[in-house]
């Protein structure tokens, strides 16, 4: 990384403290990274695990294939999806409080005896199909953030902090050669006029 800079103590100390800062950041960095790719698997695991459990229940209920043409499918609605916000290794997802079913009104003297149990099973299967949509979503946003997170990490440990410790290293390279020659110049110049004073105590006598 190109850090721009200029050969002086007030940019040696500006670096120094943008190079501890990042130093600092970084293991938070990377344990928020850690802790999210955890939630990741953890979110993927649980949508894959509502959708085998979906498959299991549809299968489940094959036996009542013939039965559903009797079933009036708009018997029951979803009136409302209560989703609410959680904060998950300091990122927010959505959580799946409670769904509201409507259920349009029948005769249940007319109707099949089963009816009640088939308005069950649809509640079922849809809570199982909407929840594991949910953690889709949840994962969704986690592994954005983590993706995110990792680039941080990689920008600060790969580009930022070498670049900055580089840049630091020049700087007090160039100002340990500026003393250097000061000092010498400095010795030259005494030397001079040493051997200058020396020269006319010679010439008065």
């Amino acid at each position: 990384m190109a850090i721009k800079f200029q050969y002086n103590k007030t940019a040696l100390n500006n670096l120094q403290k943008q190079l501890k800062m990042r130093q600092n950041a970084l293991p938070t960095l990377q344990n928020k990274e850690s802790a999210l790719r955890l939630e990741v698997r953890k979110a993927k695991d649980k949508s894959e695990s509502l959708i085998r459990e979906l498959d299991e229940a549809e299968r489940k209920y094959d036996y009542l294939a013939a039965l559903w043409n009797e079933f009036d499918p708009g018997l029951v609605t979803i009136k409302d999806i209560d989703l609410r916000t959680v904060k998950v290794a300091g990122v927010k997802c959505p959580e799946l409080r409670d769904i509201t079913y409507e259920l349009s009104p029948f005769n249940a003297f007319l109707k099949p005896a089963w009816y009640m149990d088939g308005v069950r099973i649809l509640k079922d299967l849809s809570r199982l199909g909407i929840e594991s949509e949910v953690y889709k979503e949840k994962r969704r946003i986690l592994d954005f953030q983590r993706k995110k997170t990792t680039q941080k990490v990689n920008l600060y440990e790969k580009v930022q902090i070498p670049g900055y410790q580089e840049a630091i290293r020049k700087i007090k390279r160039y100002m340990e050669d500026e003393e250097n020659l000061s000092k010498a110049s400095s010795k030259i110049v005494k030397e001079r006029h040493a051997a200058e004073e020396e020269m006319e105590e010679t010439n008065d006598d």
